[in-house]
């Protein structure tokens, strides 16, 4: 992965959007005491080299019916089949991450089900066929803590490192 440094203005900017990702660009520029048009190119910049990776709104999976999130650790019979099962999972639409992992599992993700009956149905007719010698399920029962990574120590370009 290619690490991206940071000047003051992009970590000013980044604590901006990242606060309010509807704030607007004019109103970030006089934050920072800089034109609208040095925003907007700042803005592209850091989404030209991967640090933004756009905007969205998220929606709140248990107000539209999804009342259980589950992590599933999978162990794979063939570990080779990696990228075969990713491109599986991406077609299960209720299977919202997928991390590569060290420890006890080869892959682990995270599942936004209807019920635990769906959930059921979910792990026996979806994820059982893609080869799994063993999964282990933990339901969540709450996001106890659930944010951006802050903005705070993230070295500057021009050697200062000071928090503003």
């Amino acid at each position: 992965m290619t690490y991206q440094r940071l000047d003051k203005l992009d970590k000013q900017i980044l604590r901006l959007i990242a606060g309010d990702a509807r704030i607007p660009f004019l109103e970030v520029a006089r934050a920072c005491n800089v034109s609208g048009a040095a925003i907007h190119q700042r803005i592209q910049k850091l989404t030209q080299c991967g640090i933004l990776k756009g905007s969205q709104f998220v929606i709140d999976p248990e107000k539209i019916g999804y009342e259980t999130c589950a992590y599933i650790g999978l162990n794979l019979k063939n570990p080779e089949n990696f990228d075969l099962v990713v491109e599986e999972l991406k077609k299960i639409p209720e299977v919202v991450e997928c991390h590569y992992t060290t420890g006890d599992f080869d892959m682990f993700i995270k599942i936004y089900a209807l019920n635990n009956h769906h959930l059921l149905n979910i792990i026996h007719d979806k994820l059982q066929p893609l080869g799994l010698s063993r999964s282990e399920t933990i339901i969540s029962f709450n996001s106890a803590i659930d944010r951006q990574l802050p903005i705070v120590d993230i070295p500057v370009t021009d050697g200062d490192d000071e928090e503003e």
